[in-house]
């Protein structure tokens, strides 16, 4: 079957408890007790599972679209009995217990165990050398996938970078400062750049590639406002001469289109009563809207688009009717209620069982951020980061910026903020941006956001910290 690659089942981390509260540490300490890394097959499973990872409800299925936009400006949740964790989130009323953080982290270090199960245990295994070196460059990649989306969700975290075989000894591991955390980051997406292949056949599309490491760490550079690197590594994505924009932004997002030449990495999704299929389409409907909008099973009334949201598109902009709609029609009446558009499939197999995938790096995003670190390190007017601004915006239908009305280095950021916004709404990304520009507080508490300086981190889930409370300590404020 093709694309089989992602659409694994097979979880091959089987827990077992010697000790109470183990289970509640088993993001940290849980080891495979299968012994079966023996052949190449074996480890292609293994690196599966790594993947699968992705598709829980503590990673892209719900907790990273909680952090990355309903606690921004672009989404909220206007009914609590859309989810009290999630509530809490857009209130920014979050409490330690809150169970949608302790999904996340669990969810995350059991997909980084995953991780460190295929380095450590691969070496021993007979099999083609270049294709062990994919493996571990996958798993190098979706490990830093992993660190960088926790480390700027919870500041420091524990830093585990081998299998645990041993249950006591997960009990030994603090909080890794962020700068160490960022390093290993960077060492592991460096070392996935050179042994990653550019691309693949059409049975194994999907999987991680060089261009998505070098993407992810552009990335990294940009949240570390090293704005040499961001530079130079979204040139080597340009200079790959793989990717491109598609024709019309609408384009992007349609489910025939997965996997395109603008995706560096999507989370991989597939109906069909598998198991496997992505649950937006549901999620992301409004409530009481019944099949109208989904087709198949109720609506979530998950991460709605704010107000604000709807009201920051200019007049024109195509890519406002491709990511969001201000209601429905119900017979012969229009419900106003906002909801995301961009993830709906028209033909769910059930509910909660879309096949729209992920996007976790696209090459709008590699192109404004190549604009965002050449503006940082010199404004240049009309010069090449305007040149990859208005390629942006020329798809979205939309008139250049040029240096006339964008003379200075502040204009410039103030519009790529924008840009940032619309381009790539409700992708997971408005949060995190605002974080990194120093802006959260600033822009939120404007809009009558009740954010605290302390709240741009999230807190450490109690569980973690009441079963190993010598080690881990929580964030302050909370």
């Amino acid at each position: 079957m093709k694309k089989i690659i992602l659409y694994s089942t097979c979880l091959i981390l089987l827990a077992s408890s010697c000790k109470k509260g183990f289970l509640d540490l088993a993001p940290i300490s849980d080891t495979n007790t299968v012994n079966f890394y023996r052949t190449a097959e074996d480890m292609r499973n293994a690196v599966n599972a790594a993947y699968a990872t992705l598709q829980s409800n503590g990673q892209y299925n719900a907790a990273l679209y909680a952090i990355g936009e309903v606690a921004s400006d672009n989404t909220e949740i206007l009914d609590a009995q859309s989810g009290i964790d999630i509530s809490q989130i857009d209130a920014f009323t979050t409490i330690t217990n809150n169970g949608m953080l302790s999904s996340m982290w669990n969810a995350h270090y059991k997909g980084i165990l995953a991780c460190n199960a295929v380095i450590d245990r691969i070496p021993a295994v007979e099999m083609d050398e270049t294709l062990k070196a994919q493996y571990v460059g996958e798993c190098l990649f979706l490990r830093s996938l992993m660190y960088f989306n926790m480390v700027r969700t919870f500041g420091d975290i524990p830093l585990v970078t081998k299998e645990i075989v041993d249950v006591q000894e997960g009990y030994a591991y603090p909080r890794t400062p962020q700068a160490d955390v960022y390093a290993q980051i960077i060492a592991d997406l460096e070392q996935a750049t050179a042994t990653l292949p550019n691309s693949y056949g059409s049975a194994d599309i999907g999987r991680a590639t060089a261009g998505a490491a070098k993407g992810l760490l552009a990335k990294v550079y940009l949240t570390l406002q090293n704005w040499q690197e961001a530079a130079n590594q979204t040139k080597a994505v340009m200079d790959l001469g793989i990717y491109q924009l598609m024709p019309t932004y609408a384009s992007v997002f349609a489910i025939a289109n997965k996997n395109n030449v603008e995706s560096l990495f999507e989370v991989q999704y597939k109906k069909g009563g598998f198991g496997l299929g992505s649950p937006f389409n549901n999620a992301f409907a409004p409530r009481l809207s019944g099949q109208i909008v989904t087709t198949i099973g109720a609506g979530g009334g998950q991460n709605q688009p704010t107000a604000d949201m709807a009201n920051t598109y200019e007049a024109g902009d195509q890519r406002r009717a491709a990511s969001m709609a201000d209601g429905y029609q119900d017979g012969g009446k229009f419900v106003a209620v906002r909801y995301i558009t961009k993830y709906l499939d028209p033909a769910p197999f059930d509910a909660g069982d879309a096949d729209n995938n992920w996007p976790v790096l696209r090459y709008a995003d590699i192109l404004l951020m190549r604009a965002e670190a050449l503006n940082e390190l010199g404004y240049t007017p009309n010069g090449e980061a305007f040149e990859l601004l208005n390629s942006i915006r020329k798809r979205a239908g939309l008139v250049a910026r040029s240096s006339t009305e964008l003379g200075d280095q502040e204009s410039f950021r103030t519009a790529l903020e924008h840009e940032r916004r619309v381009e790539l709404a409700f992708e997971n990304h408005r949060w995190f941006d605002l974080v990194r520009t120093g802006r959260a507080v600033e822009v939120l508490r404007a809009k009558g956001i009740a954010i605290k300086d302390h709240q741009l981190v999230f807190p450490i889930p109690q569980t973690q910290i009441d079963i190993n409370p010598d080690v881990l300590k929580q964030n302050p404020g909370y």
